[in-house]
């Protein structure tokens, strides 16, 4: 399956140190939200960023895909 680019949405702004648990997703808050953005190699790689997220209480509020070329300089999570 082909990379996609993600922004996954969750309610509340997180802290450095819980970004950091999503990294490299680059993380963006605003309006008491918190959206993670990059690119995923495959589904596995998703599912592990929205494991991590339950695993962490965080209330997930969505997900948005693109084809990762409408994003060149985006990052990946592994």
């Amino acid at each position: 399956m082909a990379e996609r680019f993600y922004r996954v949405t969750v309610r509340g702004v997180l802290t450095d140190r819980l970004a950091a648990a999503f990294e490299p997703l680059r993380p963006a808050a605003a309006d008491g939200l918190t959206v993670l953005s990059g690119v995923c190699r495959d589904p596995a790689a998703l599912y592990g960023v929205l494991d991590r997220m339950r695993d962490l209480g965080l209330e997930l509020l969505g997900v948005e895909s693109s084809d990762p070329v409408d994003r060149p300089s985006a990052v990946h999570c592994s």
